[in-house]
């Protein structure tokens, strides 16, 4: 085993092409972290760091900035107008059959231009949420006033900032390894690392050293839960029939259809807070108004927030519900029935057609009810054992845990790609 890993260690640096883009990989992401530095003027530090820590919706955006947010640097949106702009472009192809076959049937031309109108979106909804952060942080006393050509060269800077993270992120994906939107999340991730570290030395207590322990214990086995499942596939035995041509046979190959039991990754998380921590930004508006009914209105928006057994459940049955619906938005058991039986090929014991399309329905309706559970599960744990230990850098699972594991697995599996090719 360590023969074969110093073989790929060896290979992978001693061959110029795969070393050239490991290296650029690691010099975009150093550019992206000197971006996630640079703060834009006039900034409260101390209001800053006060916000974070009571704002939930706002720690979740800092997060998919890659830590942008947390500094209110040029890159604070971070690629979260791309995201938001690739998830709309898939509901869209719900609604409309000629988005849906562009992506689907038009081949890698048809991705290719799905993917332009996506970069295209990300600027509208880049300066948008520009405006929206501004005017809400100014009116949190975080940004200092500023005039109007201040306030618009501020705009312009974040929603530019975010484009540039989007253009790098690209980049990655064509010059370096893995996807590089993903990565840039990862490594935001990553360096807010050594924070949550300093937090639990610095708060060290020897008489809680069998809470360190459990803490170690429980966070390994809860990587291991995460690899397993977002690993884990169901095979669909596939035979495709023989073909006489010509005196030449083709066909009769025996393979398996995989269809993976967290079909939806992160996005029911994304889609669950981004509903469930709403009413915590209304309420943040409400609470200033004055408007005694509108104040009623905050607090009781509040109130539910701060119930955490009411918060948890509804956060759970919500990351369910997403999950189902996400599945059904990007696996499509017809198109499927119909491909396979395009190229000659059946599920054994199944009639093509329809009732292919009626099985492979309900396969994935049964796989995906454990994959919509465990994501329910890692979506609250990190609530629950706040709640337990009463300390949030004992917090577990979520949705930086999957994304982290979720792009080293990808790393991994490019990185092996690469060093296959240059093998053979």
């Amino acid at each position: 085993m360590f023969a074969t890993l110093s073989h790929k260690l060896k290979l992978i640096f001693s061959d110029e092409s795969l070393r050239g883009r490991i290296l650029f990989l690691l010099g975009a992401l150093v550019v992206f972290r000197l971006l996630a530095t640079i703060p834009i003027p006039g900034v409260d530090m101390f209001q800053l760091e006060a916000f974070f820590e009571n704002n939930q919706f706002f720690g979740l955006l800092n997060l998919f900035s890659g830590g942008g947010l947390a500094n209110l640097s040029i890159v604070m949106l971070g690629v979260g107008p791309y995201i938001t702009a690739s998830i709309i472009m898939q509901l869209m192809s719900i609604m409309s059959p000629k988005i849906k076959a562009m992506y689907t049937e038009e081949g890698e031309a048809g991705r290719q231009k799905f993917t332009q109108y996506a970069r295209m979106l990300t600027l509208p909804l880049a300066f948008v949420q520009a405006f929206g952060f501004l005017m809400l942080l100014s009116r949190q006393g975080i940004v200092a006033d500023l005039s109007l050509s201040a306030f618009i060269v501020n705009v312009t800077v974040i929603a530019a900032g975010s484009i540039l993270l989007m253009w790098i992120g690209e980049l990655i994906s064509e010059f370096g390894i893995g996807n590089g939107v993903s990565v840039i999340i990862f490594a935001g991730i990553v360096a807010s690392l050594p924070t949550t570290v300093s937090q639990l030395l610095f708060n060290y207590d020897p008489s809680q050293i069998p809470m360190y322990l459990a803490f170690i214990a429980a966070a390994i086995l809860v990587t291991a839960a995460v690899v397993t499942v977002t690993e884990a596939e169901r095979p669909v035995p596939v035979t495709y029939a023989k073909q006489v041509r010509g005196g030449r046979t083709s066909g009769g190959v025996s393979t398996y259809l995989p269809l993976r039991v967290n079909q939806a990754g992160v996005i029911p998380i994304i889609f669950a807070l981004s509903i469930i921590l709403f009413p915590q930004m209304i309420a943040s508006f409400l609470a200033t108004s004055s408007s005694s009914i509108l104040v009623a209105i905050a607090n009781g928006m509040n109130a539910f927030v701060q119930n955490p057994w009411l918060y948890s459940s509804v956060y759970f049955l919500l990351v369910v519900g997403f999950t189902y619906f996400y599945t059904a938005v990007t696996f499509d058991p017809q198109s499927i029935s119909n491909n396979l039986q395009k190229s000659g090929a059946f599920i054994p014991g199944v009639r093509p057609g329809a009732t292919t399309a009626e099985y492979l329905a309900n396969i994935i309706t049964r796989i995906t009810l454990f994959g919509a559970l465990f994501l329910g599960a890692i979506a609250v744990l990190p609530l629950v054992m706040q709640g337990v230990t009463g300390n949030s850098a004992f917090a577990i699972g979520g949705t930086a845990l999957l994304i982290v594991v979720s792009v080293v697995l990808d790393l991994v599996r490019k990185t092996e790609a690469q060093v296959s090719i240059r093998e053979y």
